[in-house]
């Protein structure tokens, strides 16, 4: 036997010796914590939870079955939006479920951040519950518009909702539970710059607005945690490897917005360093699933390496079948990189050479612990996917203030829709330009201003590959827009077409379905130019008139 194997039966051996036992929570976790108060105490809670591992977003349904089914049924999922007998297969649900921001997304106006796939505020949701929650506030609900017997949607009690006409209402079950999430989301991500500010606000420390505190405590106060939430925490913890302080710590949530706020925070258990060498992150049990990759590609996973009381160097080691797949940039960690507040980022890199599904473990040992901790190491190698395009469709539910854009569905297997979304002013200048993801085939935007036109295309995505981008559907209140200047036009209706009539050439011609869907754009027309379309109803406009014109072509 050379070397290299004995080195890693060795390691393999030790990893068999020592009792795989998960604590919930490392004595020193919370050391960080002690004799802080308010602003400070804050701060800290954010430095601890900020810097965690970041997961792929394809590989979280992947995390649910263990995160977010019944202990007494596993294969049901635990959905806090319904009372629907959803199941998993394998790691997949049934049709009709979500992957639930709980937090919305659009509230930060971006999706390439670490709170996108943060598992602490992601939940498996019943679709209609989450359309009709949308990216509403929380709130208690007056009058409901949708009311599935779990979730309340509607308009909110007086003093509530933030200027938001419409919140979200949880039932009483799990009110304390979305409340401990707004509260780790509020300290977690408190140096976002926060978009919509229903509930947050980018000018106090404490992150959350007045109204919002006082609803969120009542919720956390009435609704004490629960066995349901202790168990998620440790199964998330033991995936990206950072816990919700306000489950383990709910007394937390009184020194920081509550009765307590002003006074010096100590845990309970005495947790300060100087006792015997351990790693706070990460545990054993822990498991990294890069997800699926596509062939040629590669995707790396940061693990933060953090101990307290360590001696010395830690060692680490790849090994099982599958271990070439995988790559780590050093063999060692320093006790005093590993023993910083934020631990040592350790990057793992997955560079598959074939396809199918690999497997390997990362063994942790030395720096002084009792025997050593394994991380699981999980990822899928897939062919390059072929993605069709799909079609944008007319908006539905347009109001002055929203609309829902809606597409076909790919008939690919796909991670996600990015719809692209501008906004013009009335002289037709691009006031903004956003992009959004979802599991749908529709998304609301609840921000449509007075003189306002929106636009949207659709694009699915897969494995980082994009298909080619949908047509685009224009979103105006009269259902036209670009309209600018006077110019007698006409439009003739015939059997080989439309015959345009007009004084002096026409520039920018769009024509639309009655519902504002931009069928056909033309640069230039000249009086007696011949426009071949099917039977329908079509609004013509043009750069250099103010006159819409409506034909029936039949």
């Amino acid at each position: 036997m050379n070397t290299t194997a004995r080195r890693v039966a060795a390691f393999a051996l030790l990893a068999v010796a020592v009792a795989a036992a998960w604590a919930a929570v490392p004595a020193g976790y919370y050391a960080s914590l002690n004799g802080k108060s308010g602003q400070a105490l804050k701060n800290a809670v954010h430095e601890l939870t900020a810097k965690h591992t970041v997961l792929n977003y394809n590989s979280l349904w992947d995390y649910f079955p263990s995160t977010d089914c019944y202990p007494d049924d596993h294969g049901r999922v635990w959905d806090m939006y319904s009372d629907n007998n959803y199941r998993f297969r394998g790691t997949s649900p049934v049709g009709g479920m979500n992957k639930e921001h709980s937090f919305p997304k659009s509230w930060w106006g971006g999706t390439q951040v670490d709170a996108y796939t943060d598992l602490n505020h992601l939940y498996p949701s019943d679709g209609p519950a989450n359309m009709a929650k949308s990216n509403w506030p929380l709130g208690e609900v007056q009058q409901a518009s949708f009311n599935n017997g779990v979730s309340l949607i509607g308009t909110p009690v007086t003093g509530q909702g933030g200027g938001a006409g419409t919140v979200f209402e949880p039932d009483d079950r799990y009110k304390g539970d979305f409340a401990r999430t707004y509260f780790y989301m509020a300290t977690c991500y408190q140096d976002y710059k926060w978009k919509y500010t229903y509930m947050v606000n980018n000018s106090d420390w404490r992150t959350l607005n007045q109204w919002a505190v006082n609803l969120l405590l009542k919720w956390a106060r009435q609704d004490p945690v629960s066995d349901k939430e202790k168990d998620r925490n440790d199964a998330v913890y033991r995936v990206q490897n950072n816990r919700n302080p306000f489950i383990d710590n709910p007394e937390l949530i009184e020194y920081i917005w509550g009765d307590k706020a002003g006074q010096v925070f100590n845990t309970d258990g005495g947790d300060t360093p100087g006792g015997d060498p351990e790693l706070i992150t990460p545990t054993q049990g822990t498991v990294l699933n890069f997800g699926d990759v596509a062939i040629g590609r590669s995707a790396s996973m940061v693990l933060y390496v953090k101990g307290m009381s360590l001696t010395n160097s830690l060692s680490l080691q790849l090994y099982r079948s599958d271990y070439r797949m995988f790559s780590i940039p050093v063999s060692s960690v320093d006790r005093s990189a590993a023993m910083t507040a934020d631990g040592y980022p350790l990057t793992i890199t997955y560079t598959p050479t074939a396809t199918g599904s690999h497997k390997a473990k990362l063994l942790l040992s030395d720096g002084g612990l009792v025997g050593s901790v394994g991380v699981e190491l999980e990822a899928r190698c897939l062919p390059v996917p072929s993605l069709s395009s799909v079609t944008a469709l007319p908006a539905q539910e347009v109001t002055d203030s929203s609309f829902v854009a809606t597409w076909t569905a790919s008939p690919d297997t796909i991670d996600y829709y990015v719809v692209t979304r501008t906004i013009y002013d009335q002289s037709g200048n691009v006031v903004s330009r956003d992009q959004v993801n979802t599991d749908e085939t529709s998304y609301r935007f609840n921000d449509r201003r007075p003189g306002q036109t929106h636009t949207y295309s659709v694009a699915a995505s897969r494995l980082g590959y994009t298909s080619a981008e949908s047509n685009v559907v224009t979103v105006d209140a009269s259902g036209v827009s670009g309209v600018e200047a006077d110019r007698p036009v006409a439009f003739i209706a015939t059997q080989e077409g439309v015959i345009v009539k007009c004084g002096e050439p026409l520039v920018g011609v769009r024509i639309y379905s009655p519902s504002g869907v931009l069928m056909k754009g033309i640069e230039r027309l000249c009086s007696d130019d011949r426009i071949s379309l099917p039977m329908g109803l079509y609004v013509f406009t043009a750069a250099n008139s103010t006159h819409p014109v409506k034909l029936i072509i039949r």
